[in-house]
């Protein structure tokens, strides 16, 4: 029997405003343990929670960006359950009025392009952190986290693949990268993902039971845990068993997912709306003002990339995978610089850099001036594309512009015609046996001839001339 997959995912995402959602806490991520933590936080007795309105106002920002609908009137609910992690016994989340909802996220799997639905994108408080590694064989509880603002963003169950839940995940935190709302640091939780994975029969139009599984570290993990998941309950069927709704956990170590608990529903939380929290009312202006503010998203920007500076989808797709990327490409192209040579040195060497140092572009030590005059000291003549290879790490090691490190590393590209002739004619005379093999039809050696003039030259030559040169000297 053939089977076919059917995922959803849920998301969380932490929002980086700079206070809690409910209290005046910090967020700061590496404070010492239960710091940044008060009497509302804490959960304390008789505490009033009053919501942060830059919460609100991200959320949308997002909801906005993934198609939604943003909800004129929504309310704030009571999720009931008990874990050493809540210290109130209940989290402050939404139940049946979301905030966003109704959706979509466009995906590209293997050149198709496809859209997701989303369900619903609502906030809610973060949990503590429970603390396993303290010593002694004893375990403790972090409350810096408990509070901290969450978006969970849930889709349809429309993914059929881990492939497509990988781009889809991508394409999410590309957006929510875009619009500044969180640093999505999955090893800081900041972004954690949860798949819903059931089977079915090719053709069958029933759910089969899902899974759920949790405690996934990296969108990697996450393709894998899918993929093992999908494996495992089509095995148990095709044994005549039968797939629990369960809660599940994602081993790294083995490769496997493990039972946790039972999954729970809805009606296990026991939901009722929040007491001590008015209703969120958005009217049109607050999300206009909200929807003028948004920036140019990465699906627009590829576009515009493609058609103003006639790049390749391909390259296009590149520069835009991050804003700072982006922004960098088009600080280079203002400084001066050409559109597609200042992808390939951004996509290439550029990268290869930043990638050997683990840093990012955003903390790159080549300015995009510095990078726009490199590439003008190429076009002009200056330098050659390899003397660039050079000067370019030397840029990077050191963060001074090229013209100072061409000058005081003596790299000008030598263009004296009188004396490039001369060394053709010296290479010509020193190599009797390429020079004949060439006139004879063996084109090949002449790349081994210009190699000789550059070895000359200690590669200050300037390639175009050379070969002009060595052409003229061969044809006599």
């Amino acid at each position: 029997m053939q089977y076919e997959a059917i995922i959803g995912l849920e998301v969380h995402v932490e929002l980086n405003t700079q206070s809690k959602v409910f209290c005046r806490c910090s967020t700061k991520f590496d404070a010492p343990p239960n710091t940044n933590v008060c009497p509302v936080c804490l959960g304390m007795p008789g505490v009033l929670p009053v919501l942060n309105r830059a919460v609100v106002e991200s959320a949308v920002a997002v909801g906005l960006a993934l198609n939604c609908t943003v909800s004129s009137w929504s309310k704030l609910d009571r999720k009931n359950y008990f874990y050493p992690d809540l210290a109130k016994n209940y989290q402050i989340s939404q139940y049946d009025l979301p905030l966003c909802r109704h959706g979509s996220l466009e995906i590209e799997v293997n050149g198709q392009s496809k859209r997701i639905g989303i369900t619903r994108a609502h906030i809610e408080e973060d949990t503590a952190r429970n603390v396993h590694d303290i010593g002694g064989g004893e375990s403790g509880v972090d409350f810096n986290r408990s509070g901290v603002p969450l978006l969970e963003i849930v889709s349809e169950p429309e993914l059929r693949s881990a492939q497509e839940a990988y781009a889809y995940l991508l394409q999410l935190k590309q957006i929510l990268q875009y619009l500044n709302v969180s640093d999505c640091n999955m090893e800081e939780g900041s972004l954690r993902a949860e798949a819903n994975v059931s089977v079915r029969p090719v053709g069958s139009t029933k759910f089969g039971t899902k899974t759920e599984v949790k405690n996934i570290a990296s969108f990697s993990f996450t393709q894998r845990a899918i993929d093992y998941e999908i494996k495992r309950q089509i095995q148990t069927l095709e044994e005549g068993g039968t797939v629990r709704q369960e809660t599940r956990g994602w081993d790294d170590r083995s490769g496997t997912t493990v039972s946790q608990r039972s999954k729970e529903s809805a009606h296990d939380y026991r939901y009722f709306p929040e007491p001590d929290l008015v209703p969120i009312a958005m009217d049109e202006t607050w999300v206009k003002r909200i929807r003028e503010a948004l920036p140019e998203l990465p699906q627009a920007k590829r576009a515009r990339f493609i058609e103003q500076y006639r790049l390749s989808a391909y390259d296009a797709g590149v520069l835009t995978s991050s804003k700072a990327m982006a922004d960098y490409f088009e600080s280079v192209l203002k400084a001066g610089a050409a559109a597609k040579p200042a992808a390939n040195w951004i996509m290439g060497d550029l990268q290869a850099l930043l990638t050997a140092a683990k840093t990012e572009i955003e903390s790159c030590s080549i300015t995009p001036n510095h990078l726009s005059e490199m590439i003008r000291l190429i076009e002009d003549g200056t330098i050659s594309g390899k003397i660039a290879k050079h000067l370019l790490v030397d840029m990077f090691q050191t963060g001074k512009a090229p013209k100072a490190l061409v000058e005081e590393k003596g790299l000008v590209q030598i263009s004296d015609i009188s004396w490039l002739e001369q060394v053709a004619r010296e290479v010509i005379v020193a190599n009797p046996g390429p020079v004949s093999d060439y006139r004879a039809g063996k084109e090949k050696t002449f790349g081994f001839l210009v190699g000789q003039v550059m070895k000359a030259s200690k590669g200050k030559a300037n390639p175009k001339l050379v070969n002009d040169i060595l052409k003229q000297q061969l044809a006599k």
